[in-house]
């Protein structure tokens, strides 16, 4: 079945919004690792407008499963990650006045400021990947960077409007983890993916592991963090039942 990776964010999110104590994700990241995901992704960002250092530094210490850093390709970032030393390291674009990550990295002009935090990564034992668009362009230098995995953004696939553009967007992630495999990169994906439109893309042979976090906090306002992370695991497991 495909790893599940639960984004806590908006966890703190909610918490930054008073500046108060709570909720605090890395409770949230302790109950969902109960509830059976694989993996407590966080993006911390340089305008540090949900999670913070403190998080990402108590979440290191305390969860049991793998711990997932988004960040910006920056020297401030590079560092706190070597402190760190998350299981992997997934380098986003970032613009300050976004409301969420708007695209993939364009690894074409990215690919410096890639380059200049890559190898300490790499010697610290960091796996690190790269969210990129499902491009075959993108998928060639992402294979020429000596990359672990990449991420495909699934955002159009999520905002499709019609079927055909929804086929299209489906065919392009499906094509571009085949790509991916055959150059010996581990295709991951992830934004905007929820209960209703995820069932697809887990399904892809090829795709290994999901990052989500709207959807599953969302849900988690009504039910409880483990019961909104079992039900997505739920229908992942559906997935690879039906694809077996």
């Amino acid at each position: 079945m495909v790893r599940l990776g639960l984004n806590i964010d908006h966890i703190a999110t909610i918490r930054e919004a008073r500046k108060a104590i709570e909720p605090d994700p890395v409770a949230a990241a302790i109950f969902a690792e109960l509830a059976g995901v694989d993996q407590i992704t966080v993006h911390l960002r340089s305008d540090r407008r949900h999670i913070q250092e403190r998080d990402l530094r108590i979440l290191r210490k305390v969860i049991r499963t793998k711990l997932n850093l988004e960040m910006a390709a920056t020297e401030e970032m590079k560092k706190i990650a070597l402190e760190v030393r998350p299981d992997s390291v997934c380098l986003v674009p970032e613009r300050p006045e976004e409301i969420t990550t708007e695209g993939g990295l364009d690894l074409e002009k990215a690919s410096k400021d890639i380059k200049e935090v890559l190898p300490d990564l790499k010697e610290a034992r960091v796996l690190t990947t790269v969210f990129i668009e499902p491009d075959n362009e993108q998928i060639e230098i992402a294979k020429s960077l000596n990359l672990h995995a990449i991420e495909f953004n699934t955002a159009k696939y999520t905002e499709a409007k019609t079927e055909g553009q929804l086929k299209m967007e489906l065919d392009r992630v499906t094509t571009g983890s085949s790509l991916a495999s055959s150059l010996g990169l581990e295709s991951h994906a992830g934004h905007g993916l929820n209960y209703r439109n995820v069932s697809p893309i887990a399904g892809i042979p090829d795709i290994t592991e999901l990052n989500i976090g709207h959807s599953i906090i969302s849900r988690a306002i009504f039910v409880g963090i483990e019961r909104a992370v079992q039900e997505m695991l739920a229908v992942l497991r559906h997935c690879g039942q039906r694809d077996s």
